[in-house]
């Protein structure tokens, strides 16, 4: 008896794009997500991914879920993150407004740990052209936040390639990785890591979601202290 329909694996990423876009919709607001001023320059572009967990994590895992997808997967994803993220840069470098403002990008950075960890963890085997997009969106997001961070009237393309090389170095550890799916044994490490890459990703969405310490008190709280103040005046 056949039960295509109740594989796990093809469902998985179906349900987790609904969640994807649940958590975009009920998101706020938060800062950019690389620091401005940062010195543009291949090194600068090419260390700076291996300078921030949210982006190991995520680059990594694109590269191990290749692997278990296999051929044509294996390099058909670790090739359209660069390049969609590529083009996300461009886009934020230009000032290019995206659906959902800046929460969508930093929300979408957030995610990318927790669904790609998530589709490693579960070995979700969607179809090519829906694994292309969820890595392709992920890698806009990525893009678009370093190319709008970028100094004004300064070229980023150094910074931009140091930025693609280190992205692709990334992938490729992740495949490397991930060719242990071939054993038994291997393919439980290669869960173990997707847990531990799904629950660093839900550590980056419970920051992205804290208030920041110099946002402005929202109108209920200052209405509150207002009233505290008056009674201890009086």
């Amino acid at each position: 008896m056949k039960m295509n329909a109740l594989r796990p694996g093809r469902n998985f990423a179906g349900w987790f794009w609904i969640l994807t876009f649940l958590l975009l919709c009920s998101s706020t607001p938060v800062n950019a997500h690389i620091l401005s001023g940062e010195p543009v320059s291949f090194k600068s572009g090419f260390l700076h991914p291996w300078s921030g967990w949210d982006h190991i994590i995520a680059m990594v895992a694109v590269g191990i879920w290749g692997a278990q997808l296999g051929a044509p997967a294996i390099w058909v994803l670790p090739v359209v993150f660069p390049m969609i993220m590529a083009f996300g840069g461009f886009l934020g470098l230009i000032r290019v407004p995206l659906p959902g403002g800046e929460h969508f990008v930093e929300f979408g950075i957030a995610l990318s740990g927790v669904l790609l960890g998530a589709f490693v963890l579960g070995e979700a085997r969607p179809k090519l052209w829906m694994a292309a997009a969820t890595v392709g969106l992920f890698g806009l997001c990525h893009g678009y936040a370093h190319g709008f961070e970028l100094p004004a009237g300064e070229s980023g393309l150094y910074y931009s390639c140091g930025f693609v090389v280190a992205t692709g170095t990334l992938h490729l550890l992740g495949i490397t990785i991930g060719l242990v799916h071939r054993w038994p044994q291997g393919r439980v490490a290669l869960r173990v890591c997707g847990a531990v890459i799904m629950l660093g990703g839900l550590y980056f969405l419970y920051q992205a979601f804290q208030p920041e310490a110099d946002e402005p008190a929202a109108p209920a709280t200052k209405a509150a202290a207002l009233i505290l103040s008056n009674d201890i005046v009086s």
